[in-house]
Formats: structure tokens, C-alpha cells, sequence
């Protein structure tokens, strides 16, 4: 979990409060399939399971996750790095 004074910087926003897995998991995959090789994406969620995995599922997919940070009582930010293919 990263403190409340760090932020890593991103280049794209997805914000996805109000919906449940698996389609946090569906949208952040479809976004970052749409970013460029290396850009951060900062995904918002309000639903608990999508913290343990959005990033999860993530990590599956071969990016890196950044870290995650709690905003508000019910809402967290999950950093994720698109991976650079080679």
C-alpha cells in the first residue's frame, strides 16, 4: 500500500467506481491494452475485491503493479505500469 503522500505519476485515469469483478478486471485490461508500451495507468475502484484483483489479474497479464493507495474510506487507487514488450 502506498501512504497517503505518494503518488507515482501516470498517464491515464480509469476510473470504475461503481462497478464489480470481473468486469473491473475487464475494463482496466481493455484500457491498457490501449496505452502505450511503459505508460501508468491509475485505476479507481470503490469495491474491496477489485484491490487484491485488478492487481492480481494484472500481473497475470505481464505489467507491473506500481502500488495501490487508499483515498477515501471505500476507494483506492491501483498504479499499474503497462509492460514493454520486447
Amino acid at each position: 500500500m502506498l501512504s497517503a503522500d505518494e503518488t507515482p505519476a501516470f498517464d491515464e485515469t480509469l476510473n470504475i467506481r461503481g462497478e464489480v469483478c470481473p468486469y473491473t478486471f475487464v475494463r482496466s485490461k481493455l484500457k491498457l491494452e490501449d496505452m502505450d508500451d511503459g505508460q501508468v495507468l491509475r485505476v479507481i475502484v470503490d469495491y474491496p475485491p477489485a484491490i487484491k484483483n485488478v492487481p492480481q489479474s494484472a500481473i497475470n497479464e505481464g505489467n507491473e503493479v506500481l502500488g495501490i493507495k487508499q483515498i477515501e474510506e471505500r476507494a483506492w487507487e491501483i498504479y499499474i505500469r503497462k509492460r514493454e514488450k520486447n
